[in-house]
């Protein structure tokens, strides 16, 4: 894995919100499921680790966001945590996965990429949350991966297409979500495995793979995996 993404380790993230502004407005849920590779170098999903998060305090909620998501923020019966609680229990997940792959930092995949990615680091942010392990602003987008191999970019319409089955009745729950976008991201890795293995002969061939990749670290010297 670390020597198939150059030292990163892809885990897809996705989030549900108040809104669309990560600095103003709710994190509502978040999940995270991690990447496995078979001994063949083949690429499935791994294990899913999901949270109902509470409003921070001054949060935003527009009541368009919560009609499409259906979630009822102050529900008595959602089991909701801090936003502090949650990250720091998705980050040791992760962590535990990098050092179990040899990683040195995590890479968030996800539909729409950016959009988790800036909600996932206002919370860290809000939270104070040390020790990210997730690269700050790089990324894997399935959108434009899906949009190059299949001519799909919207998400249930690129798994339907890939051959998977889509449940609209449980879109837009974090888990759900995330978990179909690790299917359609592997699928799409899988598909791509022999060009990659002819890709990594010629970096082999120009000496490349003999030196470990260094971005990984370059950034957040604070990063312990």
């Amino acid at each position: 894995m670390a020597r198939r993404f150059r030292g990163f380790l892809p885990v897809v993230v996705d989030v549900e919100t108040g809104g669309f502004n990560a600095a103003t407005d709710a994190l509502l849920e978040i999940a995270a499921v991690l990447i496995d590779m078979d001994e063949d170098g083949f690429l499935r999903r791994g294990a899913t680790h999901s949270y109902h998060v509470q409003p921070f305090p001054g949060a935003r909620l527009d009541p368009a966001s919560l009609a499409v998501t259906g979630i009822d923020p102050y529900h008595p019966l959602r089991p909701a945590l801090p936003e502090k609680d949650a990250l720091q229990r998705i980050f040791r997940e992760v962590r535990q996965a990098l050092r179990a792959y040899g990683c040195r930092r995590a890479i968030l995949v996800g539909h729409n990429a950016a959009f988790d990615l800036a909600f996932l680091n206002a919370a860290v942010a809000r939270s104070d949350v040390k020790r990210n392990p997730f690269h700050p602003f790089s990324c894997f987008d399935t959108a434009t991966l899906a949009g190059v191999a299949l001519g799909q970019t919207v998400l249930a319409k690129a798994v339907v297409v890939a051959g998977m089955e889509w449940d609209s009745s449980s879109a837009h729950s974090a888990a759900y979500d995330a978990e179909l976008t690790a299917e359609l991201f592997c699928r799409i890795c899988n598909r791509f495995r022999d060009s990659y293995r002819e890709a990594e002969e010629r970096a082999r061939a120009l000496g490349w793979l003999e030196a470990p990749p260094t971005e990984a670290v370059s950034e957040d010297p604070q990063m312990e995996t």
